[in-house]
């Protein structure tokens, strides 16, 4: 991997850290190599804190809210995690940088970007997280309960299914709404009922389906 990789990788964790409160996050971050998930041509791009086109009218989110998504999900070593939106895989090496990549499952819409996507995780040694062409808002049922899942595109409201496949306790993170979106931030209670908290503004694809 060049040096300018390596540079611009560390001055991207360094502009996201205030953002973050988990140290685990930002060596996630710093592990992750982005540039291997974005398209060639965007690659002097890799490291600015943008959303950029990943292909089939997707994108990879920006650094800064993969940054805070994790760090509010506040996962540990070992918990299950269910991801709506794969895209290019990104999101999920990250996610599997903090629990370990057999416990990562993925869904993703477009089958050309499953596929992409799963060539590149295996490709860079993250060959344990599950990738599942599919209807995201119904979740991936085969393998809940999960401890957390998070939602990479905006959805109207939380997916009934993915709220229904975490575990009591478990937590879960959606950009939510059409036109304007919040980042909601879920904890599913011992009754099954969701309580919600918001964390701002957001602009995300939104989910297919």
């Amino acid at each position: 991997m060049s040096d300018s990789y390596e540079s611009a990788r560390r001055r991207m964790v360094e502009t996201v850290a205030p953002r973050v409160d988990d140290d685990r996050v930002l060596e996630a971050l710093e592990s992750v190599p982005r540039h291997a998930f974005v398209p060639p041509d965007r690659r002097d791009s890799a490291y600015a804190d943008c959303p950029l086109p990943i292909g089939d009218g997707q994108t990879i989110s920006a650094p800064h809210m993969v940054a805070v998504m994790a760090d509010l999900l506040a996962v540990e070593p070992g918990d299950t995690v269910l991801e709506i939106g794969t895209g290019c895989g990104y999101h999920a090496a990250v996610t599997a940088e903090l629990v370990g990549d057999e416990h990562v499952y993925s869904v993703e819409y477009g089958e050309t970007l499953a596929r992409r996507a799963r060539d590149r995780l295996t490709e860079l040694g993250y060959d344990g997280v599950s990738v599942r062409v599919g209807d995201g808002r119904e979740g991936w049922a085969e393998h809940a309960p999960y401890d957390a899942a998070y939602v990479t595109c905006a959805t109207p409201a939380l997916p009934a299914a993915v709220v229904e496949q975490v575990r009591p306790g478990g937590q879960l993170i959606a950009p939510v709404g059409t036109g304007q979106q919040t980042l909601v931030d879920a904890t599913k209670q011992a009754d099954g009922s969701i309580e919600r908290t918001e964390r701002g503004g957001v602009r995300f694809v939104r989910l297919r389906g």
